[in-house]
């Protein structure tokens, strides 16, 4: 997958005018990349923040969740869309693949099924984080893949002593080096997905403004309960973030409003309403795997712009 910049969302990007710009395109650390000035890659903006000392402030390390049991809400490409876009714009970002399908992982353009190693060799078979890792183009995004051979994972974990930590314990190693942790999980719940609960500290659920998705909240609710009862472990941000809404459809708005209704406390202040590109998922959905949406991706706090972050 080749993603390319025009000039003007590039300078964007970096918050350079394009004078700016023009003036950092013959640094000659810059100009030897080659590209640019008409267009540029992702190569280019890692180098061009690395030279020119354009980086965010840094954010304390977050690992957040993208799950509903329901299937076909769009987790997957909403999860990669918002991960990218936080590396796009200078976070250090570790993307995770936890679905055995993989499609996170084709996402981003990488071959699934020709991958050796993939979180299956991280948690049950003790290979080191760091070996499993996938860099990317964009020197602050990185993967950890997934592919078919993750399906018998689940059975995999069920003899292990402390299944349910193997996730949050093999992060532990890496959480010094990004800002964020995003990880994205199949529509069911087992031993991987626990894994996934419980080395999060945000939990993000995408819904569709229909009311099929309310089965797959209920039943995700109670689990959360469950955990908390069970295995004293509590969340510290909860958002459902409606995707695909169309404001002109009397569903799409009831939905929204049941969702008011009912789940006010964890409804996120934004809501996607459109997408980029055109290609269709498999589900019918349209992917969002390209960068720089225009939408606000950033989980914030409702009714404020402070971003989603321990109180």
């Amino acid at each position: 997958m080749e993603i390319r910049y025009k000039r003007s969302h590039f300078a964007k990007l970096l918050g350079f005018t394009d004078q700016q710009l023009s003036a950092a395109d013959k640094l000659p650390e810059l100009k030897a990349l080659g590209g640019g000035p008409a267009s540029y890659q992702p190569r280019h903006l890692s180098a061009y923040r690395r030279v020119l000392d354009r980086h965010p402030r840094r954010e304390p390390s977050r690992r957040q969740l993208f799950l509903n049991f329901k299937g076909g809400t769009g987790k997957t490409s909403l999860s990669v869309a918002y991960a990218y876009r936080l590396a796009e714009l200078g976070h250090r970002v570790l993307l995770i693949d936890l679905d055995s399908q993989g499609h996170a992982t084709q996402h981003l353009g990488l071959a699934a099924e020709s991958l050796e190693r993939t979180v299956f060799e991280i948690l049950v078979k003790g290979v080191p984080i760091e070996d499993v890792i996938v860099p990317h183009a964009l020197a602050e995004f990185d993967v950890l893949p997934a592919n078919l051979r993750m399906t018998t994972i689940d059975i995999s974990l069920m003899p292990m002593a402390g299944r349910e930590y193997k996730l949050q314990r093999a992060l532990a190693g890496v959480l010094d080096r990004y800002e964020f942790i995003v990880m994205d999980a199949p529509p069911s719940f087992g031993l991987l997905n626990l894994n996934a609960l419980m080395a999060s500290d945000d939990l993000l659920v995408p819904v569709l403004p229909d009311f099929l998705s309310f089965h797959g909240l209920k039943l995700l609710f109670e689990t959360l309960s469950q955990l908390e009862d069970d295995l004293n472990h509590r969340l510290q941000r909860i958002r459902i973030v409606i995707n695909q809404y169309n404001p002109t459809t009397r569903i799409a708005r009831e939905a929204k409003d049941a969702l008011e209704s009912h789940y006010r406390e964890f409804l996120a202040s934004f809501w996607r309403t459109r997408s980029c590109g055109s290609v269709r998922s498999s589900q019918g959905h349209r992917a969002t795997a390209c960068p720089s949406m225009p939408t606000p991706h950033r989980p914030r706090e409702p009714g404020t712009s402070t971003p989603l972050s321990p109180r």
